[in-house]
């Protein structure tokens, strides 16, 4: 039995706020707040500074982002699996082609995967969206409530500043 398997032996659904802390330690994203949105089918993730390539015959792609809000500054620099490239919408209407990878999400003490699409959201509020895929039978939403899984990730990066890149991007 898996890690992931144990975790969530128990399969009652989690609840949630509209926003929570999460963790993807699959690209070694230890913290970054999300909103959880209901009106989203995909997962989205603030990216830039992509580049695909090769790795023992598998296809994967390097990416930065800003794990905290309102700070630009400070990047991490993540590598995954590339998974699958889709056509999304986004909350405009407009459509735009993205890379997809597959990676665990820790929220409330239980993990499983989910798929995230990668896109600069650079103007948007949050560096993540959690779109309904990845909720799909896990996750009861309180639309009234923020946090309801905790506040034990915020500050993350201000305990461990050694995980944050200071500068520009590559």
């Amino acid at each position: 039995m898996g890690n992931t398997e144990k975790l969530n032996a128990d399969h009652s659904p989690i609840l949630v706020g509209w926003r929570e802390w999460v963790s993807l330690p699959g690209i070694c994203l230890p913290a970054v707040k999300a909103k959880i949105d209901t009106g989203a089918k995909t997962s989205a993730l603030h990216t830039y500074s992509l580049e695909t390539f090769r790795q023992d015959g598998v296809d994967m792609i390097r990416f930065q982002l800003h794990p905290l809000q309102r700070r630009n500054d400070l990047y991490i620099t993540c590598h995954a699996v590339l998974k699958d490239e889709r056509v999304v919408s986004d909350s405009g209407g407009h459509r735009e082609l993205r890379p997809v990878i597959e990676t665990e999400i820790h929220l409330a003490g239980k993990q499983w995967p989910i798929e995230v699409t990668l896109s600069n959201r650079e103007n948007m509020l949050f560096r993540m969206l959690l779109g309904r895929t990845a909720m799909s039978g896990r996750i009861v939403v309180d639309p009234e409530a923020s946090y309801l899984t905790g506040k034990k990730l915020v500050g993350y990066y201000r305990r461990h500043p050694e995980l944050l890149t200071k500068g520009e991007t590559l």
